[in-house]
């Protein structure tokens, strides 16, 4: 059986089940540059990135994947590819998060009110079939740069994975609050979503600040 050939989802029951070097060599070879590119995006993040220690928290991913005979791997439930793909930048992201902030956990989500998911959707609708790509590319870079404004708060990282995973990935908030490292019920992860896309409408939507005139003396 030749691993390059399956599908993400063969590849990983052939890595689980047959421990076969070859299947695991085309496992990094696959995903390494989704998982490295990830490390290395949310380092940079960082007021002060250290580039040291990159590829140690890529080998943490790793390690995050292989625990507890292969858990994370064994537990996922493969919806389609794409799913999985957000799985690993949901792994990625989470092992630079508790690498910055220790082993202090911290959850969100508890006591909040209901949100209605549907609103989401309708906020932040974006009509792509319209749009050109140099558009759709300049409209994505918008709203990175809205949610570059939130990099201050505590779970940014996870919060920003939630909101790419919905609107880029296509997973439902049902399916990202079951991956690990999000620690949030569903209506944890619609509630976030809703705020997320509240402040980027309104990002997007806000008139740039006046320049005031210099005028000489």
């Amino acid at each position: 059986m030749d691993p390059r050939k399956l599908s993400v989802k063969e590849l990983v029951s052939y890595c689980l089940d047959s421990q076969n070097q070859d299947g695991w060599n085309e496992f990094v070879r696959r995903f390494q540059p989704l998982i490295a590119g990830v490390v290395t995006k949310c380092v940079f993040r960082r007021k002060h990135p250290n580039l040291d220690f990159i590829d140690d928290l890529v080998q943490e991913s790793y390690k995050k994947l292989i625990a507890n005979n292969y858990k994370a791997l064994r537990d996922f439930d493969f919806q389609h590819d794409n799913a999985f793909f957000g799985f690993l930048k949901v792994v990625a992201a989470n092992v630079v998060e508790d690498h910055f902030r220790g082993s202090t956990s911290q959850k969100r989500g508890s006591g909040r009110e209901e949100e209605d998911i549907e609103e989401v959707r309708t906020a932040a609708s974006v009509p792509r079939n319209s749009l050109q790509p140099a558009e759709l590319a300049i409209l994505m870079g918008q709203i990175e740069h809205c949610l570059a404004k939130l990099a201050p708060e505590p779970n940014f990282t996870r919060d920003y994975t939630i909101f790419w995973l919905y609107y880029r990935q296509g997973l439902t908030a049902k399916a990202i609050s079951k991956l690990p490292g999000i620690t949030l019920s569903v209506k944890g992860v619609e509630s976030t979503l809703l705020r997320l896309t509240r402040f980027v409408k309104v990002c997007l939507t806000s008139p740039p600040p006046s320049k005031k005139r210099v005028t000489g003396g």
